[in-house]
């Protein structure tokens, strides 16, 4: 596929952008001045104003000598660079690569892009439209080369498409400022009388360097393609993802429900065709007021069920403001893993981890709650009951040590003990009465003692004498001893869990 690039000039891109925060500066001659050694010149002027005859490097006092009338604001000196990247973040809805280009245009890598909005022509008048109507005047051209293409958005005035292979025809009939070349090598090139390109192409290489140096051949070669151009774009261009212009502004949620569904269907069939699955996927809706709207969702595995990452956004789907109108989606996965089948085993019925049925299960419960409300514990080798599990990093780690069978124990355990109040025969009988948090509980069924006692090569203390009781509404609590019984003292009694 051949490269094609759209160069946009935004003639008056500070006055513009004044203008639409201050609009009563739109319909009048109107410039921006800085101080420059002791008198005030114009740095930016808009449309009405330079048609009056009034260009940057002026003073203000001879422009206001010839437009009485004219206004002006004071300019910032640092450049638009943020202005320009902002505007070139804005552009990706029409291509995914969009790179500034100082001091007042935007670059757009265009390959691929044209035919969404039927032709090179129908694409590059949607983009002057758009920008027309937010009020920026500018000049877009597209050419396989980006040289080519800002040549003729700056000195062309009809033909703005160049066909591919015909990049010296459009060049030849231009002036040499068309090149971008320095201050110097214009001037020595108006002396000798070369008032266009098509001169200088007639001139073989090894002249042109020997005469003018590197810069000239260099500008030409990036022009007719013989070398490329690096562009940086204000954001890479992912790999996986899928984009949905549309026909009309869609404002309805059913709308945006099928533009959803319909790039779930492109993306996952490409994903499965590499044999890759989503973990991390960003769901974006281009307003046509130039606002974006965005939706996110993880997934504990990989996965390319378009059904299942459908209902993980739709619960989401109402949130989105669609304004006047959602002109482009996107959807990106921006985290891939690989997709590897696994082995089912039709001899074991019971649910597990490696479940695909159980993963989607806790990505629609984290749809909801939250990823980070979702933890997975393993077992450790440790004695203390509190310190025999610790958070898993991944909820699909394999468990490396296997879970004490030989006691049960609590599904609810506290985080800290909880001292309570116990009426219990000694020396080691389970307690009878015990009250915690103000409510008195009357024990019908008690087992115990199991002794655990700390890890004595990392701390010293007291071991703990553990009972699993059962209260008279069926309630089941684990309650312990702290320490030996000791005739002079009161036993110190904790309550550590609940069961089920």
């Amino acid at each position: 596929m051949a490269k094609r690039f759209v160069s946009i000039w935004f003639r008056h891109l500070k006055t513009d952008w004044v203008s639409l925060r201050k609009p009563m500066f739109s319909e009048a001659p109107f410039v921006l001045t800085l101080a420059d050694h002791g008198r005030v010149v114009i740095s930016s002027t808009n449309a009405f104003a330079q048609k009056l005859g009034i260009f940057v490097g002026m003073a203000l006092a001879d422009a206001k000598a010839i437009v009485p009338e004219l206004k002006n604001i004071s300019d910032k000196p640092e450049p638009s660079g943020k202005l320009l990247e902002n505007i070139a973040r804005w552009c990706i809805r029409f291509s995914p690569v969009a790179c500034i280009d100082p001091p007042e245009g935007i670059v757009l890598d265009a390959t691929g892009c044209p035919h969404l909005w039927g032709g090179e022509e129908n694409y590059i008048a949607a983009i002057r439209n758009r920008f027309s109507r937010l009020g920026y005047d500018t000049r877009i051209a597209i050419a396989s080369t980006h040289a080519v293409a800002w040549a003729v958005a700056h000195f062309e005035k009809e033909k703005m498409i160049v066909p591919c292979g015909k990049e010296a025809d459009a060049l030849k009939h231009l002036q040499p400022a068309a090149l971008r070349l320095s201050i110097d090598k214009l001037e020595l090139l108006f002396k000798l009388g070369i008032r266009d390109i098509g001169r200088l192409m007639q001139i073989p290489h090894s002249t042109l360097r020997r005469r003018f140096g590197e810069e000239l051949t260099k500008r030409l070669r990036l022009a007719l393609g013989k070398d490329e151009e690096f562009l940086e774009p204000v954001e890479l261009a992912r790999t996986w993802q899928e984009r949905l212009p549309a026909l009309d502004p869609i404002v309805t949620a059913k709308g945006i429900e099928i533009a959803l569904r319909t790039l779930l269907d492109q993306l996952c069939r490409r994903l499965s065709a590499e044999e890759k699955g989503i973990r991390m996927a960003i769901f974006s809706c281009y307003r046509v007021d130039g606002k974006l709207q965005q939706l996110k969702l993880n997934t504990n595995s990989p996965t390319v069920h378009v059904t299942h990452l459908f209902k993980l956004f739709e619960p989401n789907i109402e949130t989105i403001e669609p304004a006047l109108g959602i002109e482009l989606f996107m959807l990106e996965a921006v985290v891939v893993e690989n997709l590897y089948p696994r082995q089912k085993k039709i001899w074991i019925t019971r649910s597990s981890i490696e479940d695909e049925r159980f993963s989607e299960f806790l990505d629609r419960i984290a749809s909801r709650i939250g990823q980070n409300q979702i933890t997975r514990f393993l077992p450790t080798q440790r004695y203390w009951p509190e310190r025999t599990f610790r958070p898993a990093v991944t909820l699909d780690e394999p468990i490396i040590e296997k879970w004490p069978l030989n006691r049960p124990r609590p599904v609810h355990l506290l985080h800290k003990p909880e001292r309570i109040d116990v009426t219990a025969p000694i020396p080691d009988y389970p307690p009878m009465l015990f009250r915690h948090r103000g409510k008195l509980h009357r024990i019908e069924k008690a087992d115990g003692p199991e002794r655990i006692e700390p890890e004595w090569w990392l701390e010293q203390g007291e071991h703990r004498d553990y009972y699993m009781v059962e209260d008279e509404e069926g309630c089941r609590y684990w309650l312990f001893r702290l320490g030996h019984y000791v005739t002079c003292s009161s036993p110190q009694w904790f309550i550590h869990g609940f069961f089920a």
